[in-house]
């Protein structure tokens, strides 16, 4: 069902192995980007909260209750990440895994762990630049977990440091940076490794396909690295001063600012560019998310 209906070849998965895939429309327009999680006979999607209603009309739409059921756990269940060198040997105590098996997971590989005799599930983090994991279980477990690992030293990410750690990935937020008007190859999902072109048909897939064998999308997410602040909704232009883009989400950290930006085709990697909101004009320098 879900190979049906999803971008990737869900039946490749191993137990425990994860991918990236991206539920489309008929026109191959984008209605969610999702990692997909093997648990046994199980299949755990999980995508952006602002994407979940889309993506839960399509699954109940298409998918035969005869064969398969879905269940949302977005209101009974939670995921919290750990991050940086030792977050391996500061996770496999509390879930009852060693630390070799943790550092042994691919991204977004996944294996089962315990905290206090509740079974959770610990996925190889694929979504932030620093490497990492996230556990995911019973919001009263996952909060318990959170409140121990803070008390153990490890501090809570700002808003700002996940929104960096998320554009550094390459990682774009459905309903900021893609939206139903979006094709798969213009957000970049193609490299991300959301796509998989060998397998059968799909919903959207002539569209991609077409895309991919034939021709090109005009326009594609790129990250932009500039030492000012970029704004979101600001315009991009190239040297010549041509209008190319716009800036669809960006944050600012002590390094400098980093923005992901929809722009021309025609714009590639190391590229200068300059990015004019209402407070003036910044020079950036383009990058591939990927």
């Amino acid at each position: 069902m879900l190979n049906g209906l999803l971008t990737n070849d869900v039946s490749t998965l191993a137990e425990g192995a994860g991918q990236w895939a991206a539920a489309l429309t008929a026109k191959g327009r984008v209605i969610a980007l999702l990692r997909v999680v093997r648990d046994d006979d199980r299949f755990l999607l999980d995508t952006d909260g602002a994407a979940l209603p889309g993506l839960l009309a399509m699954l109940r739409k298409y998918v035969n209750p005869r064969l398969a059921t879905v269940t949302d756990l977005s209101t009974t269940s939670l995921a919290v990440g750990i991050h940086g060198t030792d977050a391996a040997a500061a996770l496999a105590p509390r879930v009852a895994c060693t630390t070799e098996a943790l550092e042994a997971l691919t991204p977004m590989a996944s294996r089962r762990g315990v905290i206090d005799g509740t079974p959770v599930l610990v996925v190889r983090s694929a979504d932030c630049a620093t490497p990492g994991f996230e556990v995911i279980g019973p919001t009263a477990t996952i909060e318990a977990l959170t409140a121990t690992l803070a008390a153990a030293g490890w501090t809570p990410a700002s808003a700002e440091a996940l929104e960096a750690e998320r554009i550094l990935a390459g990682v774009p937020t459905w309903g900021v940076d893609m939206t139903e008007e979006t094709i798969a190859q213009e957000a970049a999902l193609d490299s991300l490794g959301a796509v998989a072109f060998a397998k059968g048909c799909y919903t959207g897939q002539e569209v991609v396909a077409r895309i991919h064998f034939r021709g090109h999308v005009n326009r594609l997410l790129r990250r932009l690295r500039a030492a000012s602040p970029l704004a979101v909704g600001a315009v991009v232009r190239d040297a010549s001063g041509t209008e190319v883009g716009e800036v669809r989400s960006s944050v600012t950290t002590a390094e400098g600012s980093l923005a992901i930006a929809m722009v021309r085709r025609e714009v590639v990697p190391g590229d200068a560019v300059q990015v004019i909101d209402t407070s003036g004009e910044t020079h950036a320098v383009v990058e591939a998310l990927h």
